[in-house]
């Protein structure tokens, strides 16, 4: 990772995400708490001495993670031996769509958040935490050390295929071909639509004339080197002290505000106030985030005339949604939930949303450019309402698919058909997690209201990719049913795993609704939406082979937002892209035809009744939602590229059209051929799909393991 500078600059190679974006995800929060800001050097020797493509992956994976929102992404490298120290949003439930469908482009997301065994809690459950997290990140390295044993593809075996999770159809006729998807994260960028339908891109960072809070240059003389020296120290959490003194040596009002001023602008997080001690004044600089022995920071007045929130639009790489609310909070010393946005974005892409905060100014804002890196923020505005999830259209995705082996015909036939008759609007693998034990399993088990099967399935031992530290706190589980001695095993405390044994700890072996409430209720409902979700691919599997693309009778359709059947009479007015599936839940209809009957019967073979989705804890009741079953993509296009050097970037981000920086030249003789494609999906779909039906290829990260696991080599 770039050492300072723009975003553009500090887009690095990575491996293709078929290779390495499962292992990233499962245990992106231990390796991102390791090391921060270290350089990653592609195909050249590192400080380590490592190789990028020879590189043990564990080791690989600890340059490759981006610095966690707590540690602030600062345009600083840690020294070698440096300290430091997500919730995923839920979608609110709709007939229109589900609830909970991530955003469709990644393929690890609720991985992250569910099977990986690494989720962060809450960032105020991490303030409080006392205990160092340096001691989880040397466990950590210490294993690294020891060794994993079975290398990253045998571990992948164990994983799950599309077909485990009834993606089995296609709507085209072409004639398949293979590509990398997400060799780097610059081959995946995400614009969102707004609601008012137009592109939402960064393309302006000057700040609204309005804004009269601009310091001038000459105030920053006002601090001395010493000052500024102990106050970066105090941003940058490495000094032990909570706060900083300046003494104010010529004490007026003028003077006072100008050093006020200065700290704010040079040190974006942290907040100053006035105090006299011993008959001479002081101003008082602190960081606000997390600091309770300090006063709460002063209010600051906000212009009658002004709306009440900023509109800005937030560029980030290799960064979650959540992770970057966080890191402005942090910097800027507000909760994460005064700021608002219309849909979460993906980790591995880069992704240009709009974000709205409450009576924070654009000059604060703009001020994190110049210290936060993997980000920029402009295109500012005030407005008097914020942004509401789900507001969104869509997005607007630029994807690059590399070293495709297809011929230029098998593309256009491909990319045709994505155009004029769309995909298949399957959940994707990220849905279902990665391990033995899919996530779909807990679901069912918690709509059986089987609680010691939940306890189960979450803390057993299973073969496949995990961390070896997890490997025996599930050994000890088994062995003992001790959750304290399971617990002892476990470095890593703030993950499912351990957020459920605390849970048992603490309510005892008879409470295990109590216990598992222990997880961030965001992760618990994703468990029941995955097996909704595993139903509802199965079923539109059937539906398909059943039906195939045209409306029949029976089939359901949604007028003014209210699900109908297709009646005989009717079934020319409507086509395949007006009909929809539901999702199990007591509050939908179902398609009658067989297809109705199909729900029935899956799901009683589960042991559960289709009529009665209303769960004894309210939390775990499903309403149920409406869904398309083909997509159809908006303003498709698509572009082949030679190109001869793996590295270089084929798509033009925003910051470096801001920056002027051209793409590299290609040539259609290049050793290596590259599909671009751009399309617009409305909400709650999935990218990957859409790219599944123009390869012909499974998307699990199985089968993506095996074909490339050259790169481990």
């Amino acid at each position: 990772m770039s050492r300072g500078g723009s975003p553009a600059a500090a887009r690095v190679s990575a491996l293709p995400v078929t290779c390495c974006m499962l292992w990233i995800s499962s245990f992106r929060h231990v390796f991102r708490n390791i090391l921060c800001h270290v350089p990653l050097k592609s195909d050249s020797q590192n400080k380590y001495g490592l190789h990028m493509r020879k590189v043990n992956v564990s080791t690989l994976l600890s340059k490759m993670e981006e610095n966690k929102a707590s540690n602030l992404s600062v345009k600083r490298p840690c020294p070698d031996h440096g300290e430091d120290q997500c919730e995923q949003e839920h979608h609110k439930k709709t007939k229109l769509s589900e609830p909970s469908a991530s955003n469709p482009s990644t393929f690890c997301k609720h991985t992250e958040s569910i099977e990986s065994g690494l989720q962060a809690v809450s960032s105020s459950q991490d303030e409080n935490n006392g205990k160092s997290i340096v001691e989880e990140a040397d466990a950590v390295l210490q294993e690294d050390k020891e060794g994993d044993g079975d290398s990253f593809a045998d571990m992948m075996k164990h994983g799950l295929v599309e077909q485990d999770v009834g993606i089995t159809k296609f709507v085209s006729i072409h004639e398949g071909f293979s590509g990398i998807l997400k060799e780097r994260y610059s081959d995946f960028v995400v614009h969102e639509i707004n609601k008012e339908g137009k592109v939402v891109v960064l393309d302006d960072l000057s700040v609204p004339n309005d804004d009269n809070e601009e310091p001038s240059e000459d105030i920053f003389s006002v601090l001395s080197s010493q000052d500024k020296e102990r106050l970066e120290d105090l941003q940058l959490f490495k000094n032990k002290e909570d706060s900083v003194m300046i003494e104010v040596v010529e004490d007026t009002k003028e003077k006072r505000t100008v050093i006020h001023q200065a700290v704010k602008s040079l040190f974006p997080g942290l907040e100053t106030k006035t105090e006299e001690r011993e008959g001479k004044k002081f101003i008082i600089a602190y960081h606000a985030a997390g600091r309770t022995a300090l006063a709460n920071p002063r209010k600051h007045s906000w212009p009658k005339n002004r709306g009440s929130y900023c509109h800005f639009v937030l560029y980030k790489e290799n960064k979650d949604t959540m992770d970057a609310i966080n890191v402005l909070s942090k910097f800027l010393r507000v909760k994460p939930n005064i700021f608002s946005y219309m849909g979460t974005k993906d980790k591995r892409a880069i992704t240009v949303q709009e974000i709205a905060v409450v009576k924070i100014t654009a000059q604060r804002l703009s001020h994190l450019n110049k210290c936060l890196m993997n980000f920029r923020l402009g295109n500012f505005s005030y407005k008097k309402y914020p942004l509401k999830l789900g507001e969104l259209q869509g997005n607007h995705f630029t994807v690059v698919l590399r070293n495709i082996t297809g011929s230029d015909l098998q593309i256009e036939h491909a990319m045709t058909s994505l155009r004029d008759i769309g995909f298949i609007n399957y959940y994707g693998m990220q849905r279902f997690g990665t391990t033995a034990v899919p996530t779909y399993h807990v679901g069912k088990a918690i709509l059986q209201n089987n609680w010691s099967e939940v306890i189960d399935l979450i803390l057993k031992p299973r073969p496949g990719a995990e961390r070896g530290y997890l490997v025996k706190c599930r050994e000890e589980w088994a062995k003992t049913k001790d959750p304290e001695a399971a617990l002892r095993k476990l470095p890593v405390k703030r993950c499912v795993e351990g957020q459920l044994l605390r849970g048992l700890a603490k309510y005892g072996m008879k409470n295990f609704v109590s216990a598992f409430a222990m997880i961030p209720r965001n992760n618990r409902l994703m468990y029941i939406h995955s097996y909704q979700s595993y139903v509802w691919n199965n079923i539109v599997s059937k539906r398909i082979n059943e039906y195939g693309l045209k409306a029949m009778p029976g089939d359901l359709v949604l007028k003014g937002g209210t699900a109908v059947p297709i009646q005989g009479s009717d079934k020319e007015k409507y086509t395949i892209h007006d009909v929809v599936l539901p999702l199990p839940g007591f509050d939908v209809i179902y398609p009658e035809h067989k297809i109705g009957n199909a729900y029935e019967e899956m799901m009683a073979a589960d042991g559960l009744n289709i009529n009665n989705m209303r769960h004894k804890i309210r939390d775990y009741s499903l309403s149920g939602a409406y869904r398309k079953i083909i997509i159809h993509p908006q303003n498709v296009t698509w572009e082949i590229l030679g190109y001869d050097d793996k590295k270089i970037p084929l798509v033009q981000t925003d910051v470096e059209k801001l920056e002027g920086v051209p793409l590299p030249k290609t040539s259609k003789d290049g050793n290596f051929k590259a599909l671009k494609m751009a399309f617009s999906l409305p909400p709650s779909t999935y990218a990957t799909m859409a790219i599944r039906e123009v390869l012909k290829m499974d998307t699990s990260i199985k089968n993506q393991t095996q074909l490339n696991t050259v790169w481990l080599r």
